[in-house]
């Protein structure tokens, strides 16, 4: 689930790595979170995959500035810069981490409790406007809230229903903070992103108590439409910290 995703972790972490907020022994364990273990394939001058730690060293060693998050879907390739062949594994995944400097993207693949990373050559992304991100959140949030609720969505699962319309107690919850370095606003802009994601993953999964196919429709495009908009604000909270 992309709430707790390995590239959300891999983004916020690296981005603290370089800014000098941790150490990368610190960084690859926040990375690696319950994961039993994670492995970066492709790395110049490393023909065998290597362990976290190294990574992240050898990352910083061949110039790494930046980490940003990708999240991308069919028709909405939110964090893609190219080329095809990096956006298109991206797309299979659904998220990557494109780290600038050396122009690399990185790319998950879950096996289990693991992860295993692929290098590939990827072109740095135009910059994330959080504000406009969180703005298009907020107002999909309501739009989700007013649209579900006029569907009656609370006869099929009412625990989505009340986190839908509740929106006051989203990004409320404990363990939401991203990294060290990373402002009050990108840290709660996230969890809210991480919950509606959540809401709409939830909700995708049963289409409930439609009685007719233009309301199943209907309930599908809204959540399709706040899952977007949580992917962007997203992206845009994970964006490398501007220090001044």
């Amino acid at each position: 689930m992309l709430t707790t995703s390995a590239s959300v972790r891999f983004t916020v972490w690296t981005n603290a790595m370089l800014a000098g907020a941790c150490d990368p022994d610190t960084a690859a364990q926040k990375i690696l979170g319950d994961d039993v273990g994670h492995h970066v394939a492709g790395l110049a001058g490393h023909p065998e995959p290597a362990t976290l730690p190294v990574a992240l060293n050898l990352l910083r060693a061949a110039g790494t500035t930046q980490a940003h998050l990708a999240l991308p879907v069919p028709g909405d390739p939110i964090g893609l810069a190219g080329p095809p062949t990096f956006n298109e594994a991206a797309l299979e995944t659904g998220e990557a981490v494109v780290l600038t400097g050396p122009e690399l993207g990185l790319v998950p693949a879950y096996v289990g409790p693991a992860v295993q990373w692929t290098a590939l050559p990827a072109a740095s992304p135009l910059p994330a406007d959080l504000g406009e991100a969180d703005r298009g959140l907020r107002m999909a949030l309501i739009d989700a809230a007013e649209s579900l609720a006029a569907l009656d969505v609370a006869r099929w699962k009412p625990e989505v229903a009340d986190a839908l319309i509740d929106i006051r107690r989203i990004g409320q919850g404990r363990g939401d903070d991203l990294a060290p370095g990373y402002e009050p606003r990108a840290v709660k802009a996230a969890a809210t992103a991480r919950r509606c994601l959540a809401i709409a993953d939830a909700a995708l999964d049963d289409d409930g108590a439609a009685v007719t196919g233009a309301e199943a429709d209907a309930r599908r495009r809204t959540l399709l439409e706040l899952a977007a908009a949580a992917r962007r604000a997203l992206v845009a909270a994970c964006a490398p910290p501007v220090h001044a």
